[in-house]
């Protein structure tokens, strides 16, 4: 693993056990196992420290979202959706290290910048799964799948609610696409 790698996982940890309070150049040497100064000489600022966070975790989370961002497949999307789902779910510490840097976004224009670039990423393919799955209106359609599934790992993961099973995953995601696209919803009967 590449030092930056490192730098950016242990940062990852600390954002979700520690909070944005917890996250500094110092805690980040100690979690990675790295000489004192290794971060700062690495990421000079929190800004960049922050930066090199969020591309880290963009590219873990591209490698769970790889199926479904090759847009192939759309009779198979409510279990490739709930797939995505499950597995953000079991790395919960991703999820919570993303929300806080989601949070600390609302207030780093810069930040801003490059949490929305990442979060197109994800996006834009989904635009084109649904296109794909007969959505008459693909680029609304994914903005709900995005929030629908957003709302799921919340409430499991940082709400009251507890994680669902696949099967309830499945079945929420045929209702959901069975509601956009009515008749020509993957998996619809």
């Amino acid at each position: 693993m590449k030092r930056s790698e490192a730098v950016a996982e242990a940062a990852i940890t600390l954002l979700a056990e520690r909070g944005m309070r917890g996250l500094t150049h110092r805690a980040v040497d100690e979690v990675a196992g790295l000489p004192p100064g290794s971060t700062s000489n690495l990421a000079r600022t929190r800004a960049a420290l922050l930066e090199l966070t969020l591309s880290r975790l963009t590219e873990l989370e591209e490698r769970v979202f790889a199926a479904a961002l090759t847009g192939e497949a759309p009779g198979d999307l409510p279990d490739l959706m709930a797939q995505v789902l499950q597995v953000q779910l079991r790395d919960g510490r991703r999820t919570l290290a993303r929300y806080e840097l989601a949070l600390e976004a609302t207030r780093r224009p810069e930040l801003r910048a490059i949490y929305d670039r990442a979060g197109r990423r994800f996006r834009d393919p989904a635009v084109a799964l649904l296109a794909t799955a007969g959505s008459t209106d693909p680029v609304r359609h994914a903005r709900q799948m995005v929030a629908f599934g957003e709302g799921i790992m919340f409430d499991a993961i940082a709400g009251a609610g507890v994680e669902p099973t696949f099967d309830e995953l499945r079945e929420a995601v045929r209702e959901l696409l069975a509601g956009m696209l009515g008749s020509q919803a993957p998996g619809s009967a």
